[in-house]
């Protein structure tokens, strides 16, 4: 039996019924450093419980890794918090005058 907080095939089904199916689907990893990565491959096997566990994995080509996740799937995630700009600073003028 699977973990109460391990998404199963059914969930993911389900919360990707709700988006465009021609939207591409990326794998965000490592919440300390977030990057994004290109999904490839799906595949099913057994875990070392011999239960049946589905692994979504990445390609092997060097562009696979994508770049860094955009802040906002970070926030989403809750593996960042919002930021906000620094509130500006009129702007001080050459020679001292205002």
């Amino acid at each position: 039996m699977a973990h109460p907080e391990e998404m199963t095939v059914g969930d993911l089904i389900d919360l990707l019924s709700a988006v465009d199916r021609s939207t591409p689907v990326r794998q965000a990893i490592n919440p300390f450093f977030p990057m994004a990565h290109r999904l490839e491959q799906v595949v099913q096997a057994a875990d070392e419980t011999g239960q049946p566990v589905v692994y979504l994995a990445e390609g092997r080509d060097a562009d696979t890794q994508l770049g860094h996740l955009p802040p906002e799937a970070a926030v989403a995630l809750a593996w960042q918090e919002p930021v906000q700009a620094p509130p500006r600073r009129p702007r001080r003028r050459a020679g001292g005058g205002k």
